[in-house]
C-alpha cells in the first residue's frame, strides 16, 4: 500500500526546501499544490497575523468513505537553523546533511509520511473515515502556530502529532512548562571610590539563586536557569540584574510549589537588606506558562487504536512520557486529544541529524494502519 520509492523521493524533495520559522511560505504552498492536485480541499487560517509567519497554518480536508467522526494528523512546517542551502546525502539507507546544516527531518519526515498516506487514500483501496491534516507554522519558536490555530476550522476531536524520534515509541504524556524571570533593582555607585553607597544587584540575585533547586528535582520535575545578565562596567556597582529560567513537570502541584519557593526565596533575601529612602533594593519574579501537560491513559480508545495497529504490522508499541513540549501539548489543551508518533528522526536540532529510510517507511505503514484500524473500530 505504501510506495517506498515514492515516499523516499518526496522526502528528499522536501529536505531541499528551506523553511525556517516564520519563513514557511515556500514549503506551505508546495504542499497546498500537492493536495489540490489530489482534489483535496485545503486552506490557510489567519494565524500569521499573530505568529509573524509568511503564511497561516495549512489545513487539508480529506473526505472519508465512511460516515464516522474524523481524525487528524499534525506535523509542523518549520525547522531550526542552520538550514541555508542544504546538501542532502543518502548513504546505506540513511539520510543526513553534509554537516553544514541540519537535515530537516524534524519535521519533514512527518510531512512526507502524511503526503504519502494522502496519496494512498486517493487510490481508494479501502474504507476510511474523514481525515484532517494540520501543518503548523512556528512550532520551533514556542508552538505559535498551534497556539493561534483557528480551531473552528477543525472538525476532528482526536488524532496524532508526528513529531518524535523512534517509530515504536508512542508519547502519551508530556509536562507543563513555565518560564520565569527574576529581576533585581539595586543602586549604582563607583566601585572603587564609594562602594558603600551602592547596592549590588548581581550579588543579591546570586543569593536568591543559590538556595533554589536546579536540574532534575524528581522523576517528573526539572528546573533550570539559562540566562543571567546585569551590570555594565566592572568599576560600577550594578544596579540591575536578571535571571531567566524554566521549570517543567508532569505535576501542576509541583510547579505551583516551585513558583511559591522562588517567590518566598526572593522575598527572604530582599528582607535581609535595609531599605533606602528610594526603596532599594527591590525585586520581582514573573512566570509565563508555555504549554500545559497532557496524559492520555493507556486504556483510552486512542491508545488502543495505536496498539492494535502496531500489532498488525509487527511493531511493539511502547508508550512513554516525554519531557519536551510539542504541538500536542497545545492541541490537547484546546480539547483535541492526541498522541505523538515517532518518525525515526535522530539527533534533531543538530548538524548531525539523520534518519533511516526504513524507519520512515515503518512510520508511514503505521499511520496507514491506524487509519484502517480506526475504520474497523468505528
Amino acid at each position: 500500500m505504501i510506495d517506498p520509492d515514492r515516499l523516499a523521493l518526496e522526502f528528499q524533495t522536501l529536505l531541499t526546501i528551506e523553511s525556517p520559522s516564520k519563513k514557511e511560505g515556500k514549503l506551505a504552498y508546495y504542499l497546498a499544490d500537492i493536495f489540490k492536485a489530489l482534489e483535496y480541499r485545503c486552506f490557510f487560517d489567519k494565524s500569521s497575523e499573530n505568529t509573524g509567519s509568511e503564511v497561516g497554518n495549512l489545513i487539508v480536508k480529506i473526505p472519508g468513505t465512511l460516515p464516522s467522526s474524523p481524525i487528524f494528523f499534525c506535523a509542523h512546517l518549520d525547522t531550526v537553523g542552520p538550514c541555508e542551502n542544504p546538501k542532502i546525502i543518502f548513504d546505506k539507507g540513511i539520510y543526513k546533511s553534509d554537516g553544514r546544516t541540519i537535515l530537516g527531518a524534524d519535521d519533514k519526515s512527518g510531512i512526507a509520511v502524511l503526503i504519502e498516506v494522502a496519496k494512498v487514500l486517493k487510490e481508494n483501496l479501502f474504507s476510511y473515515p474523514p481525515i484532517e491534516l494540520i501543518f503548523t507554522t512556528c512550532e520551533e519558536i514556542g508552538l505559535l502556530g498551534a497556539k493561534y490555530l483557528d480551531y473552528n476550522l477543525i472538525d476532528a476531536k482526536e488524532g496524532f502529532v508526528l513529531d518524535s524520534e523512534n517509530p515504536n515509541e508512542v508519547i502519551n504524556a508530556a509536562p507543563s512548562s513555565y518560564q520565569f524571570k527574576i529581576e533585581i533593582k539595586g543602586k549604582s555607585a563607583h566601585a572603587g571610590l564609594e562602594p558603600e553607597k551602592g547596592i549590588n544587584a548581581i550579588h543579591i540575585l546570586s543569593k536568591v539563586l543559590a538556595d533554589l533547586p536546579f536540574g532534575r528535582i524528581d522523576e517528573e520535575t526539572t528546573m533550570n536557569v539559562g540566562i543571567i545578565s546585569g551590570g555594565g562596567y566592572v568599576n560600577i556597582v550594578p544596579d540591575y540584574a536578571e535571571a531567566k529560567g524554566e521549570m517543567r513537570s508532569h505535576s501542576e502541584e509541583k510547579l505551583s510549589k516551585l513558583q511559591k519557593k522562588i517567590q518566598s526565596q526572593l522575598e527572604r533575601v530582599l528582607s535581609s537588606y535595609p531599605k533606602t529612602e528610594d526603596n532599594f533594593p527591590s525585586g520581582k519574579v514573573k512566570f509565563e506558562k508555555l504549554f500545559k501537560a497532557f496524559n492520555i491513559p493507556l486504556d483510552d480508545p486512542l491508545c488502543k487504536v495505536v496498539q492494535k495497529a502496531a500489532e498488525k504490522i509487527g511493531l511493539n508499541a511502547i508508550f512513554k512520557k516525554r519531557e519536551g513540549g510539542s504541538d500536542a501539548n497545545i492541541l490537547n489543551e484546546a480539547g483535541l486529544k492526541c498522541l505523538i508518533l515517532g518518525t525515526g528522526m535522530q539527533k534533531v536540532h543538530t548538524t548531525e541529524e539523520f534518519i533511516r529510510l526504513k524507519d520512515l517507511i515503518l512510520t508511514a505503514n503505521l499511520v496507514l494502519e491506524i487509519i484502517k484500524t480506526k475504520s474497523e473500530m468505528a
